[in-house]
Parts: C-alpha cells; sequence; structure tokens
C-alpha cells in the first residue's frame, strides 16, 4: 500500500487567521452605546464634513451600525435591511459593565443572600406533680 495523503488540512489555519483579521472590524456595541448614540455625538456624526478619504464623502452614515454608505439610496436600504433591524435589537439590550465583568471572572464581590436561619424546634416538657 502506498502513503495515504493527507488533504484539506490549512483550513483550520486559515480560518483562525480570517476570524483574528481587524480589516473590517467595526465598533463594538459598548462603544456605539455610551458615545455614538449621545444626541449631541449623533448630530455630529450624522453631518460630518466632506472628507474625501472615506466612502460617499462622509455624508451618509449609519450611526447604529458604525458604517459609511456611498450613496443615500444604499443607506436607506440599509436601513430596512435585517442587518441593521438585528443591530437596533442588540443595541436595546444593556452593556456589560467592568463590575460585572469581574463578578463572572470571580474577582469582584459577588452580591450573596443571607442565609435564613431557622430556630430548632421547641421541646415540649411535661410537668408532673
Amino acid at each position: 500500500m502506498g502513503r495515504l495523503r493527507r488533504s484539506r488540512v490549512h483550513n483550520a489555519r486559515r480560518d483562525v487567521h480570517r476570524a483574528a483579521r481587524t480589516r473590517v472590524r467595526t465598533r463594538d456595541l459598548d462603544q456605539i452605546q455610551m458615545i455614538d448614540l449621545d444626541p449631541k455625538r449623533r448630530a455630529e456624526l450624522e453631518a460630518q464634513p466632506l472628507d474625501f478619504e472615506k466612502p460617499g464623502l462622509a455624508q451618509h452614515y449609519c450611526v447604529e451600525c458604525a458604517k459609511y454608505y456611498e450613496t443615500d439610496s444604499a443607506l436607506n436600504s440599509h436601513w430596512r435591511s435585517k442587518v441593521h433591524k438585528r443591530r437596533l435589537k442588540e443595541l436595546k439590550e444593556p452593556a456589560y459593565t467592568i463590575e460585572e465583568s469581574e463578578r463572572a471572572a470571580g474577582l469582584g464581590r459577588a452580591e450573596r443572600k443571607q442565609p435564613v436561619v431557622v430556630p430548632p424546634p421547641a421541646m415540649e416538657v411535661e410537668l408532673t406533680t
């Protein structure tokens, strides 16, 4: 018998590399909730000055998804899309806090309930005279 050929072994390495790429990384949900959805900051993001380096000259920006679009019609179709609606649903949930993450890791103070103390049953004593 000949040597068995090992094929298609590079997929795992390729998938790890793809997951680690930061080329198309957008802002995290907690960054959007804490910073971008503030009314003053939101107005600044929606009315940006012309920028020749960004898609659509930075005039068509979705604040919730932190993405630029080429045209106004592309932005309007994005607002109707399932991806945008899913992002809106994710943004309605409150963001994790540092204290909450530390408690999950076992580093913070755990909020423990006080144990309920049940008194022992009283013994009945009969008096004989």
